[in-house]
């Protein structure tokens, strides 16, 4: 059901034409409405539903397993499988029997590799004495594993199954207690949940460190639910870091106080913050009486409270003003008002230099339901027409010319224009246009990217997470769940393995130096 639901046209009376298009248009789009519907009853009460079957790729030029000989792969160098191998054991095997004269040629390496799974666990017998004042000194237990019954390899080995690997925490609980540990359910829940200040300070430095360096950033949010009751989950990221926040809302307010996270002020008024309240029509009389006020709050209660005493009572008025004293705190706190933010068109994230995804863009079009061959081909215009500026746009960031980026306006702006036999078509590109800034501000900024892929791939691990084990039911599962969903996806970015990451923390090894640290050597690096 993702298919945008047609719009009755502005025509003549005259001319009914387009009006009995649509009309038929939206007849067709409420039997798809009815059958996924339909479909979706059904697989609800347990029955049987019809099978999506894709087409059959066999007989397509190219396609595996077809004749076609560009369709092998070339086979590539041959890589030693082995050769990085540590080697833990060796054994030297003899021949069962070896002839009288036999002239030995060396060896022959066969390397097998297996694991070793089972438990360690140390009796420490803390030696007591009575000195000769009557005073009792006892030995210490090492530093790393005072006040618990557990090792830090046990713990990393938890929080590895459980965020990395994504095994429930019932099913976890099985795996460790058949390994032979000795391990309560309650417990399990703490390890997973509690005393993890280190993990939780280390993914706020993300976000921190991550707005500092970058020029922009891709943003999305998904569904989360917490409590039993809806929620959703904001991503903020780009190459170098990826940072998730779960909250109740998914408003513009909450976006950007989850860019504000780590700032020591919060609420500010300032010249940007009074140019956002008047680009978004404030009150004349509110705006007016703000410009002489200069203000710098750090919570969210002191600001409804300072709201409250300047007679802001109405809840667009304080949605604006709220808005804008954040934007405000964001500037004075170093981000630009230049800083682009890439999305899917939500208007929640339409904040600073906004960019568009091109393929969100396209999804319009494609999801159209075409009542004839006219409107087929009147699409498939289109579309091939905006895969072409497409094109040109990723060449267009390889090589910027001035003259090229003229060129690529106007070709969008005369397919935004057209007129099609096909009204839904014609409305969705005049859409279209009316986002011309967002869609092209690669031509003023070459380094964007033209699409939010990342953002979606970076949730998408959060999106599997979140079927497998449900909702969270504390606040502190909450937070942990996106402390380690940031930590994990910053650590894969940069190509570095997550199990190695918990055993540094916990282990206190060296070789893996601070998060921040990684992003900002990544930054300065290109």
């Amino acid at each position: 059901m993702n298919s945008p639901k047609p719009e009755l046209p502005e025509i003549n009376k005259e001319d009914r034409t387009p009006l009995v298009d649509v009309l038929l248009e939206m007849l067709a789009w409420q039997q798809k409405q009815i059958d996924e519907l339909a479909q979706e009853i059904l697989k609800l009460k347990g029955e049987t539903t019809k099978p999506k079957i894709k087409p059959s790729t066999m007989d397509k030029e190219g396609a595996p397993g077809s004749d076609d000989s560009s369709s092998k792969r070339k086979k590539g160098p041959r890589r030693s499988k082995k050769g990085n191998l540590k080697i833990d054991e060796t054994q030297i095997i003899q021949p069962d029997e070896i002839p009288e004269g036999s002239r030995f040629k060396g060896y022959q390496d066969r390397v097998i590799q297996d694991i070793t799974f089972q438990t360690h666990n140390i009796r420490y017998r803390l030696a007591e004495y009575i000195t000769p004042e009557g005073l009792t000194i006892l030995g210490q237990l090492p530093e790393d594993i005072q006040g618990g019954s557990f090792g830090k390899s046990l713990i990393a080995f938890i929080l590895y199954q459980y965020h990395h690997q994504h095994v429930t925490q019932p099913l976890l609980l099985e795996q460790i207690r058949d390994l032979g540990v000795d391990i309560s359910s309650g417990k399990l829940s703490y390890i997973l949940t509690e005393d993890l200040d280190d993990f939780h300070a280390e993914k706020d430095e993300l976000l921190k460190t991550g707005l500092s360096v970058s020029k922009y950033i891709h943003t999305d949010d998904t569904g989360a639910r917490h409590k039993g009751q809806n929620g959703y989950c904001t991503h903020i990221g780009n190459d170098f870091f990826a940072w998730f926040s779960s909250t109740e809302s998914k408003s513009r307010i909450n976006f950007l106080n989850c860019l504000s996270q780590g700032k020591t002020t919060l609420y500010t008024l300032n010249t940007g913050a009074i140019e956002y309240m008047a680009q978004n029509k404030l009150s004349v009389v509110i705006l007016a009486t703000l410009e002489n006020i200069s203000v710098c709050i750090n919570t969210a209660p002191d600001g409804c409270e300072w709201l409250d005493q300047q007679g802001i009572v109405k809840p667009r008025h304080r949605k604006i003003v709220t808005e804008g004293a954040l934007m405000g705190g964001l500037l004075d706190q170093g981000i630009s008002s230049d800083f682009s933010i890439i999305s899917d068109d939500a208007g929640q994230f339409n904040v600073f230099d906004h960019a568009l995804c091109w393929i969100h863009a396209e999804r319009v079009i494609n999801r159209l339901i075409p009542l004839n061959d006219s409107h087929t081909k009147a699409v498939d215009d289109a579309r091939d027409q905006l895969w072409s500026i497409y094109h040109d746009l990723k060449a267009y960031k390889l090589n910027p010319v001035t003259e090229q980026a003229s060129s690529i306006r106007q070709r969008f702006q005369i397919l935004c224009s057209t007129k099609t036999c096909y009204e839904t078509l014609n409305q969705a590109l005049g859409r279209m246009g009316k986002n011309q800034h967002e869609l092209l501000r690669v031509l003023d900024k070459p380094y964007l990217p033209l699409h939010n892929n990342l953002s979606e791939r970076d949730i998408r691990d959060y999106v599997k997470k979140r079927k497998i084990s449900g909702s969270t039911r504390s606040d502190a599962g909450r937070k942990a769940r996106d402390t380690f969903a940031s930590l994990k996806k910053t650590c894969r970015k940069h190509g570095m393995s997550f199990w190695g990451y918990l055993k540094s923390r916990l282990l206190k090894l060296e070789g893996i130096p601070p998060l921040s640290e990684v992003i900002r050597a990544a930054a300065a690096s290109g």
